[in-house]
Formats: structure tokens, sequence, C-alpha cells
């Protein structure tokens, strides 16, 4: 019987002893686990290498846990967040909730009980993710490969094929078919989509993201102007149309 692979759980807390505490825990718990001091560092590491589940402290100085998750969602990342406070006002969880927050912990905590809350929010993203045509965030591990028509993409290989066929695509078109194939069926924003395929650098005003997705049209659908897979999502961005291949 196969196995599922250990989450790999991305950590954010200024606090340098609560951040190793959370480390040496968790990896004893099987989890791949990494830690970030702020959301500087936090955002270098979401955009290396997608991660199951963060784990994001409410008070911190700088760019704060509610700011951090608000602004994480409105760019349009699906990644579950697991928030921990000190605070013991309930507004806190009501608040973190509609900023895009999927559970709450408040400290102190029992070790045991986050380890049970972050198994139970991994289990209901691979539910979530079967049930939707694997329409959750979705690690390189478990990339093995999307079909959308008569294509077949193999993140882990950057890979497209049209009938067993290798099919050109351009570095650029690439990176974001990449960045739309970690959520497929699900929209990312223009402005995530410009962060993961260009850098932090790039032009908010920029149209590039919008002449790579015209290109990518160009080589995977039948008519570019009425796309089937790489759909428009009004006021929001971009959405990859795929099942989950073998």
């Amino acid at each position: 019987m196969n196995q599922s692979p250990p989450g790999r759980i991305l950590v954010l807390d200024d606090d340098l002893d609560i951040r190793n505490m959370l480390q040496r825990f968790l990896t004893g718990q099987g989890f791949e686990v990494r830690t970030a001091k702020d959301s500087i560092q936090l955002d270098v590491f979401l955009e290396r290498h997608p991660y199951d589940l963060l784990i994001l402290d409410i008070m911190m100085p700088g760019e704060d846990g509610l700011s951090v998750c608000r602004r994480l969602r409105a760019q349009g990342q699906t990644i579950p967040i697991l928030m921990l406070t000190a605070r013991g006002d309930p507004i806190d969880r009501t608040v973190g909730l509609e900023m895009g927050a999927d559970d709450y912990l408040g400290k102190p905590f029992l070790p045991s009980e986050l380890a049970a809350r972050v198994r139970a929010m991994l289990r209901r993203q691979q539910v979530f993710a079967r049930q939707n045509g694997c329409g959750g965030a979705i690690s390189n591990r478990e990339m093995v490969s999307l079909r959308f028509g008569d294509f077949v993409f193999k993140p882990h290989r950057r890979e497209l094929t049209l009938a067993g066929e290798t099919v050109d695509v351009g570095p650029a078109e690439m990176r974001l078919l990449f960045a739309l194939a970690e959520t497929p069926n699900r929209p990312v924003s223009r402005e995530n989509l410009m962060e993961r395929t260009r850098g932090r650098r790039h032009d908010a005003n920029s149209r590039s993201v919008d002449v790579q997705v015209l290109r990518l049209r160009q080589i995977v659908e039948a008519e570019a102007s009425t796309p089937r897979y790489i759909r428009t999502v009004w006021g929001v961005g971009y959405m990859l149309v795929a099942t989950l291949g073998e």
C-alpha cells in the first residue's frame, strides 16, 4: 500500500525559540519543516518551493500575521494557513478566519494538539483536491502529471506532451504553466503570476503575463480567443482547467 508523502510545512514566527521548538517537534512527527523569521523570508521560500501548510504567528513586528494572510490570499495563494496567537480575545479568531486562515490555535498549546490540527488540515486538503479534480495546492512530489484535452503536463520534468510527443514551450511560458499547474482549477492572480514568472522586481503595471498567457493559449488551445484550459477569471487572474493524470 502506498503511503502519502509527509507534509511540507513552513513556519513563520519572529521568536527564534518558538521556531526551533516547532521545527524539532514537527520534524519528529515526520513532517518536512522550514522556518522563516519574517514575511520577506517567507516570500522567498514560497517563490522557490511549494509547501503543503503554513503555520503563521499573528503578533510580529513589521508585517503582522493577519496582514501576511490577507496579502497571500489576495495574491492567489491557496496554501492552508494555521494561525498562532498569544491573544485571548475571541475577535482575533474571527478576523483571522475572515482574512483567509483555515484554522486557529491559541498559545500556549499542547504540541500534540498542534500535530493533530496539522494532520487534520492536510487530510482536508487531500480530500478537497480529490473531490475537485485536484483543485488544491500540489507539491512537486505529488505532481505526477496533469491532463487537459489531449495534452499531458509533467511538472517535475517541465515537460508538455501531445500524443506522446514533446511540445516546444518557451521558458517564460513554461514558468507560467508550472505556476498555474501548482493550483489547477483554482484562480491565480496576475500579481502572483508575475512574481513567480518574472521575480519580485517586476513592473506592477506590466502586461507581460497577459502576453505569456496568449502565447500559451496559442500552444494548447484550439481557439486562443475562446480558451477551454487557460481561462480568464475576471477580476482575479487566470486558471488552468485540468485533471490529475497517471
